[in-house]
């Protein structure tokens, strides 16, 4: 579940006081746009994504406009505009008409969870504003935040003074962006970003205003509906694949998916959040979909959503990938059982194909999971390689990128022609 800009955001950001610009949605009329142009000067106008969809400066999406005709103009050319985000091609619908907020700085803020770590984590950079994977380490950090205590003010202090941050902005930014800390942790959110957040001068002093969001939640933790959003704003268009995988979640376990490239290259089985957004993040375009199927879903379950994977998507995959971090309840043998099962019925039904299995995952019945797939991959002949606990997630991640390079290139005609030697 997911939400980007200040349509829905303002009302998440105003949860714990955090200063968001004045704005109208694209219903205004044209006198309350130019009341608002009056008292601003200069207004930005952005289309309403549900989705947390980035980059839309970049995509020319973004108009910053000084009277009301050019304002009217960006309304008809956005209000559902199309903009391609990953692999998706995503619809506006509506608009917003946001105070243009001077600053000499644009600030990035966001706390999300760290896989290596374990552990929740902000990153900071008063060079907000660009891609913040595009700049250098000593221009943004990223600290882990201890849960029982939270994001302390010296964390951000002595952050923002190692990125270079003027010192005039400092203060109005520890004062304020701790505030985020009680809206991820008391809200259900997985995932909050702030880029970027401007300086305003109000008076002789400074107050950081949060100019455009990201947020994503977990569904499965019912603190979400605290936040009084409508349900109705994260029905987003679904795929087949979606909708048939979506279904199965009444029953024990997670099991949303998103597809996020229905041409990529690599089926990704991801357990828990923090594998997810590893994922997500380390494969790119080569994952067909992102999921967390975690919870310990039974037999049944799992067996279901694999047979669903498999029959969408295994004809376009070279890799087949299970990926999670060390699970404290959820079975792996019953798991692991489940997959290998639909793979082996999903073959034998007619549909062999070679492809090469990742495995990397800790916790429960690991051994007896493991063993389950090495017979079962064994007799369908196909290659694996599995990793235990102990090996890091990025670390699997990346084998699986480089395998699947390797099969593409030769390694699956590597692999039939060692097929089609006598035993």
């Amino acid at each position: 579940m997911q939400l980007s800009g200040l349509k829905y955001g303002a009302h998440l950001l105003q949860l714990v006081d955090f200063p968001v610009p004045e704005f109208l949605t694209g219903g205004a009329s044209s006198g309350e746009i130019q009341t608002l142009l009056d008292q601003h000067g200069k207004l930005v106008i952005k289309p309403v994504f549900h989705e947390a969809v980035g980059k839309k400066g970049k995509a020319g999406l973004v108009r910053i406009v000084a009277n009301l005709p050019d304002a009217l103009q960006a309304k008809r050319d956005l209000y559902f505009a199309t903009h391609k985000h990953g692999q998706r091609i995503v619809r506006a619908n509506g608009v917003t008409y946001e105070e243009f907020v001077e600053s000499e700085v644009e600030v990035y803020f966001s706390i999300s969870e760290s896989t290596r770590r374990r552990k929740p984590i902000f990153t900071i950079s008063p060079h907000g504003g660009v891609d913040i994977e595009s700049l250098p380490d000593s221009k943004r950090k990223t600290v882990c935040i201890d849960p029982f205590i939270g994001i302390k003010s010296f964390d951000i202090t002595n952050t923002l003074a190692d990125t270079g941050c003027p010192e005039p902005f400092i203060s109005p930014l520890v004062q304020t962006l701790p505030r985020l800390w009680d809206l991820y942790e008391s809200y259900g959110l997985t995932t909050i970003e702030l880029n970027p957040v401007r300086l305003k001068r109000v008076g002789g002093r400074y107050v950081p205003v949060a100019c455009d969001l990201k947020a994503a939640f977990d569904q499965d933790n019912p603190a979400w509906r605290r936040t009084g959003l409508p349900e109705g704003i994260f029905s987003l268009d679904i795929s087949p694949f979606e909708a048939e995988i979506n279904r199965l979640r009444t029953y024990q376990g997670q099991s949303d998916v998103l597809e996020l490239n229905p041409q990529g290259t690599i089926l990704p089985f991801m357990f828990g959040g923090g594998a997810n957004s590893a994922a997500t993040e380390t494969l790119g375009d080569r994952a067909i979909f992102s999921s967390d199927f975690g919870g310990n879903p039974p037999y049944e379950k799992m067996y279901e959503i694999a047979r669903i994977a498999f029959k969408h998507h295994l004809a376009a995959a070279s890799v087949i990938l299970l990926i999670g971090g060390k699970a404290n309840n959820t079975d792996i043998y019953v798991t692991f059982r489940g997959i290998f099962d639909a793979l082996r019925d999903h073959m034998v039904d007619g549909a062999w194909k070679p492809v090469y299995v990742v495995v990397g995952r800790g916790g429960p019945n690991l051994i007896k999971g493991m063993s389950y797939a090495r017979d079962m991959l064994d007799a369908l002949k196909l290659p694996y390689k599995m990793f235990g606990y102990d090996t890091s997630m990025i670390l699997t991640l990346e084998y699986a990128k480089r395998i699947d390079e390797w099969w593409t290139a030769e390694g699956m005609a590597a692999y039939a022609e060692a097929m089609a030697q006598p035993a």
